[in-house]
């Protein structure tokens, strides 16, 4: 296979992937997204979490809604979990790298609050960790995810909201997680400001 074929199988396999997507998980995106504007016509906050890449997902959440998507409008609170290097670092160290978003979550969230968490892969116990803690603190959780859901889908409840990719390839899993996260953002700004 040339090196073109395999850019063209990259594309196309992205696509599809896209395409599936769109058929199945359209109305969860619009309701996950009404969701997340009725926690913020509550005065509530918006917590984001990921791990490896999926971390870099929830930062650019948490940029486009604290700062902005496409244009200028009010700060949207919103708290990415992972964004802060020494505080992870010493969660990890003093107690356990499973407690990482866990600890935070305790600490600064709240009845009514709403938790993203992104997961690309089935080996997430500081994702699983969190949402416990969310469950226990009242905050409902929306959940990216891909492939069977892994560890992350038994544990979700009825008040929150799975939006899983159709795909075994965390690298399109990823990419419709971002294409998704677009979503949210142009539907959240779109809702709140017209």
């Amino acid at each position: 296979m040339s090196l073109q074929d395999r850019i063209i199988n990259h594309f196309s396999d992205s696509i599809q992937c896209q395409q599936q997507t769109l058929g199945s998980l359209c109305e969860l995106i619009e309701y996950a997204s009404q969701r997340l504007v009725s926690t913020l016509l509550n005065d509530r906050k918006i917590f984001a979490c990921g791990n490896g890449r999926s971390a870099a997902t929830a930062q650019l959440l948490a940029s486009a809604l604290l700062n902005q998507y496409e244009r200028d409008r009010p700060s949207l609170p919103v708290i990415g979990l992972n964004s802060d290097a020494v505080i992870l670092t010493g969660i990890a160290n003093d107690h356990h790298f499973d407690e990482i978003f866990a600890k935070q979550l305790r600490a600064l969230g709240q009845s009514g609050d709403i938790l993203v968490v992104y997961c690309d892969s089935h080996n997430a116990a500081n994702l699983a960790k969190a949402i416990t803690v969310a469950h226990d603190k009242d905050i409902s959780v929306v959940a990216l995810t891909g492939n069977d859901g892994g560890k992350i889908s038994p544990l979700l409840n009825e008040v929150d909201i799975e939006i899983r990719v159709p795909s075994d390839s965390r690298a399109h899993i990823q990419e419709i997680h971002i294409l998704i996260t677009h979503c949210l953002c142009d539907l959240i700004d779109h809702q709140l400001f017209g």
